[in-house]
Order: C-alpha cells, then structure tokens, then sequence
C-alpha cells in the first residue's frame, strides 16, 4: 500500500499540522475567515479516492489543480448575510478561504485526476498508473 501524505513535505509554518488537526484558525486571522475541509483519503486497487464535505462552497469558488506530485484543492465559502445589523444573536457557520495540497504516491498517474461535486460532496479521483496496478500471472506447467 502506498502513502498518500496529507501534508506538504516542507512547511513554512510548523503550526500548520497541529492547525489542521484542531481546526484552529491562524493567530493572524480569525475563526470567520478560514475553513478546513476534512478529507477522507482511500485506496482501491486502481485508484485513490479522496473525498471532501463542502457544503455551501460552489464550483465556480472551488480550484482543484495538480503540479509534479502535489493535488491542491483550495475554495472559498462565502458569507451570503451581513452581520452589521444589532439583532444577530448567534453565528457560528464559518466562512472564508481554504487550501489543502496532497503529496501523491509515485503510483499516482496525474494525468487521469478527476473531480465530481455533488449535493456539496468534493470527489477526486486520482487513478494509478497501469503499471502500478497488480495483475495475475499465469503459472506454466511443465509435465515431466
């Protein structure tokens, strides 16, 4: 099985895993303008599947683009309401801009990426190489 890293190798920003996973905002922003989408990531026998909850983010705000090895998903949610008015009394739902790159296996064939977005569900589907791909060999019989 190979790995599908969900980090960049090289981070200007140390945080930004321990961000990632707590689903904190930087200190230099606030909670309103990031957004984390959490990906699940799985492997098939032909493909690696990831798949994002999205909702509220449309097509046109939403970017999948690939460069070397590295599939970056990056989109914006954004905020229809405006809160300038005295009677909001809760606001929780986050907006904001998000950015997420993959590291993808030597396995990954980039030129066969696709993306489906549906009822606010992202799927990528990244298919492996046909080399990459196990086959059954067929076993020779000598009779002696």
């Amino acid at each position: 099985m190979a790995h599908l890293s969900l980090y960049p190798r090289f981070s200007h920003d140390p945080f930004s895993l321990a961000r990632d996973l707590f689903g904190v905002a930087p200190a230099n922003t606030s909670a309103k303008d990031t957004i984390s989408p959490r990906f699940d990531a799985v492997e098939t026998e032909g493909a690696y599947i990831l798949t994002a909850d999205v909702p509220g983010v449309s097509e046109s705000d939403l970017d999948v683009s690939i460069m070397d090895n590295r599939l970056t998903v990056s989109g914006a949610r954004v905020s229809e309401e405006s809160h300038n008015e005295d009677n909001w009394h809760l606001s929780e739902r986050r907006f904001g801009s998000f950015s997420r790159t993959f590291v993808l296996p030597k396995e990954a064939d980039a030129e066969t990426v696709s993306a489906d977005l549906e009822n606010g569900v992202l799927t990528l589907t990244v298919n492996k190489r046909e080399q990459a791909v196990p086959r059954k060999i067929a076993l020779k019989i000598n009779k002696r």
